[in-house]
This record gives structure tokens, sequence and C-alpha cells, in this order.
């Protein structure tokens, strides 16, 4: 998740389904969120809470930084006791949740600019493969990951934590948006192929925690072309 840029959220696009290859910038920005909101998210997207903000933006800097998010450590930095930092943002899964989905969201537009050319299910292939690629270069995600890694793996890949339910939501968007709402004639549903699609983006992204293997962006994008049919 390597943009530190702090992602705008303007209003969800359409999804028109077309073969125009239409930016889903938008989308990417806001889906997710709507899909598996949190109280700490509304608490952010809410201007009546400064201390939630700062708290987070402080937690955001220190993980760019390649630092460990510590809720003692903020308290001191931030001037006030741990139960301070613990009303406003929650407990520290919570904090370390939307600071990684914060991340991600630009890394994805990212990847929507960089495969605009693109069309259809090759599109989907190559954006995934953009962001995969993206995550496993990303120094401070990868030094996240090899510090906590039992962590890591359940706040990016169980469906007890939101950051995979806004992932396969965003991905049931851009299936939509660039294969309809019955892709490959009605072979498979929107929600199960982009489930099937997250998974595969786990598997090689978090292959290091997952098997013992090296992530690998080029076995990712095989994986995604191989399923999404592109030749």
């Amino acid at each position: 998740m390597p943009s530190p840029d702090t992602p705008s959220s303007p209003p969800p696009a359409t999804s028109t389904g077309s073969s125009t290859s239409p930016s889903i910038s938008p989308s990417i920005s806001t889906v997710g969120l709507l899909a598996a909101p949190t109280r700490l998210s509304a608490r952010l997207a809410d201007e009546a809470h400064p201390d939630a903000r700062r708290a987070f933006d402080l937690a955001r800097e220190i993980f760019v930084a390649g630092g460990r998010i510590d809720m003692g450590g903020m308290a001191t930095t931030l001037g006030v006791d741990r139960t301070s930092v613990f009303r406003w943002v929650g407990n520290r899964d919570a904090l370390l949740t939307e600071v990684l989905w914060s991340l991600a969201v630009p890394t994805l537009g990212q990847a929507d600019r960089a495969t605009a050319d693109l069309d259809g299910a090759e599109r989907v292939a190559a954006l995934l493969t953009h962001f995969a690629t993206d995550l496993i270069a990303a120094d401070y995600f990868r030094d996240f990951l090899r510090r906590e890694p039992a962590r890591a793996l359940r706040l990016l890949t169980t469906k007890a934590s939101p950051i995979q339910r806004r992932y396969t939501a965003t991905a049931e968007r851009l299936v939509r948006t660039h294969l309809g709402d019955t892709p490959f004639d009605g072979a498979i549903d929107p929600p199960t192929l982009a489930y099937l699609l997250v998974r595969v983006s786990e598997s090689f992204t978090y292959a290091d925690l997952i098997a013992g293997d090296e992530p690998s962006p080029a076995a990712a994008r095989t994986a995604f072309r191989h399923l999404l049919r592109v030749a």
C-alpha cells in the first residue's frame, strides 16, 4: 500500500457495464468504506471529531515511516493519556485497519489510472496486477508484514476485519464496471468472481506468510489473466 497520499472521497460512480473503459476512481475511493464502515471510519469522515483525525494522521505518519504504531507512544506524542487515544480511535486493530485501507485506496487509484487504456477483463487483470505489484514493492508495508505477521494476516485476509470485505466490494465494482452484471455469459456471478480475485491477490501478495514462498507479481498476473479468461 505504497501511496502515502490521503485519498479523496468523491461520490461513487455509476456502474455502466459498458466496454468504453470508464474511469472508476470515484468508486475505488468510496465503495469499500460503504461496504464495511467502522466506528473509526465514520469519525474520520465527520469533521466533528478532530481528535480522532489528529491521532489517525499521527498513526499513518508512523506507519509510512516504517515504525510500529504504539498506542502509548502516540498518547505521549499527542500529550494525552492512553485512555483518550482509545476513546478517539478505538483499539490498535481498529486504528491499523483504517491506516492500511487509507493507503490501499490511493494505490488502487494509481492502478486504475495506469490501466486506463485497457478495457474489459484485460483491464481488471492489469489493474489488480498493478495493485499487487505495488504492495509487494512497498518496503514499509513489507516491514509491517515481517514485524507482525499474524496480525497482518488477520487484518488483511479474513472477513473478521473490514479490509477484505472492502477489497472484495471494490473488486466486485471492477467486475460489474468492466464485465457487466453477468460475467462470461453468466458462468459466474460478480460477488463470487470478486471473492476469487481477492483470494488470488492475497495468495501471491502474502505468499511468504501463507506458504513460505516469495511474493510474485508475475504469478499473480498469470493467475488473474487465467481466471478472467484473458488470452
